[in-house]
């Protein structure tokens, strides 16, 4: 299977979208064609069977986009480490609870949770 390069870019209402090593171009009017419009350009200009051809796009956005695009990645992952972290927590206050001889009823209201879910935490 071959792979190829394809960049789009919005140009007005439409997706432009150039192939490296394939000479010329194609457009799309969404970003869920763009792939398509690739593969069967490309098999087209090549004459290749679409199901031959790997297409990896790149998307150029606006740089403020970019920016924004970004920040909501790091974000994510920070907040998904958080999330990690306040679970091993929750995990630790359980047990550490659990030593000091309180019921699982107890450490549930404790933390904020129901029995069952004390009982699920402490079972991890």
């Amino acid at each position: 299977m071959t792979r190829y390069h394809a960049r789009a870019v919005r140009d007005g209402k439409f997706w432009f979208i150039t192939v490296d090593a394939v000479r010329g171009a194609t457009q799309a009017r969404t970003i869920a064609e763009i792939e398509p419009m690739v593969r069967d350009y490309i098999a087209i200009v090549e004459s290749v069977p679409a199901s031959g051809v790997d297409v990896v796009v790149d998307v150029e956005l606006p740089k403020n986009a970019r920016v924004h695009l970004e920040a909501m990645n790091r974000l994510r992952v920070e907040a998904a480490d958080a999330q990690a972290a306040a679970a091993a927590e929750s995990r630790a206050a359980a047990r550490a609870l659990k030593n000091d001889g309180l019921t699982v009823r107890e450490i549930g209201h404790l933390l904020g949770i129901s029995h069952q879910r004390a009982h699920q935490l402490l079972a991890a």
